[in-house]
């Protein structure tokens, strides 16, 4: 049988960290406070004016690379997960491909589910993977939302941040990635959304990120909590075997409130919201990158991730790193 096993992670994050501070001295309506009691958010970064999720995917995409000891050749599949692509075609993933000199005709394409993209993004690979048609698959959650936001609207303007996350993901004899839950539920698509499109030329609609905070907070908790519940059932594991909780970083609140129902103390989850904000599609392979380069993530550990977004999307996969 033919398993997926990580192999490498790596991420990228652009600019120096702006802090909420720095918001505020920008004229942002907010105050340091008022973000960290609802939010967790200390920083994040972003990207500066020209600076593309293409190119902020392809720094991680390297890193990945190198830390897998593969060469680019070796991989065959390219899945870029991310709501800010370059163009409207072609994809991200082709110009990711490209940017690393990838010549053997695999597949590249872009995955869209928003911050849970990443994870539907590993999900896919996992399947080709097992399937025997790929060998390495380069998965990436890549973000510049930056660009989508209203920086009159104090309460989405200040939570997210720019970023990229990827990994290695290739053939194995030992399990790796044990079990994938996928989900998805468009009748709340008005919760979160940007409400825009281009047409003519000209921008159709709002082209900016709109939300109902307490809706999504509402929502988040809840399916968090039966997804990852879901994908340690179909493992086959214990919640106890699980070493580290990764979860998409959107809110300090809404991970406290997922790590409390699965009966995960919070020093067994690995957090970065508090530096980075929510970088939608590539806060869980950031997050994963900063915790295997940090020493927390090490071999042979299990781990449960997890991501939730506007569609609304959800799903999780529980590793054997």
């Amino acid at each position: 049988m033919i398993h997926a096993r990580i192999a490498g992670t790596g991420s990228c994050l652009p600019g120096e960290a702006v802090t909420n501070d720095d918001l505020v001295a920008r004229g942002i309506d907010t105050s340091d406070e008022w973000i960290m009691t609802r939010t967790g958010i200390r920083a994040r970064h972003f990207a500066a004016p020209g600076v593309t999720a293409s190119e902020l995917a392809l720094v991680a995409a390297r890193r990945a690379i190198e830390a897998a000891g593969c060469a680019t050749e070796d991989i065959d599949l390219v899945i870029v997960a991310t709501s800010t692509p370059d163009y409207i075609f072609p994809s991200t993933a082709t110009l990711v491909q490209d940017g690393l000199g990838i010549r053997n005709g695999g597949a590249a394409f872009d995955v869209q589910a928003v911050c849970c993209g990443f994870v539907y993004g590993l999900a896919i690979a996992e399947k080709f993977i097992a399937s025997g048609s790929h060998r390495r698959a380069l998965v990436i959650g890549a973000e510049v939302f930056s660009r989508i936001l209203d920086w009159s609207d104090r309460a989405t303007c200040v939570l997210f941040g720019d970023g990229a996350g990827a990994l290695v993901l290739e053939a194995s004899a030992v399990p790796g990635v044990r079990a994938t839950a996928l989900h998805a539920d468009g009748g709340h698509h008005s919760i979160l959304c940007v409400p825009g499109s281009i047409a003519d030329g000209k921008v159709t609609g709002d082209p900016f990120l709109r939300m109902d905070g307490q809706a999504v907070f509402r929502f988040a908790v809840k399916v968090l909590g039966e997804v990852a519940r879901e994908v340690i059932n179909r493992a086959g594991v214990s919640h106890e075997s699980i070493d580290w909780l990764v979860p998409h970083q959107a809110n300090i609140r809404i991970i406290q409130s997922t790590a409390k129902r699965l009966g995960l103390p919070m020093d067994k989850v690995v957090t970065t919201v508090d530096r980075h904000g929510n970088t939608s599609a590539a806060s869980v392979p950031l997050a994963l990158d900063c915790a295997v380069r940090a020493g927390q993530i090490r071999a042979g550990q299990r781990l449960l991730i997890e991501g939730v977004g506007g569609g609304f999307t959800w799903g999780a996969a529980l590793i054997d790193f």
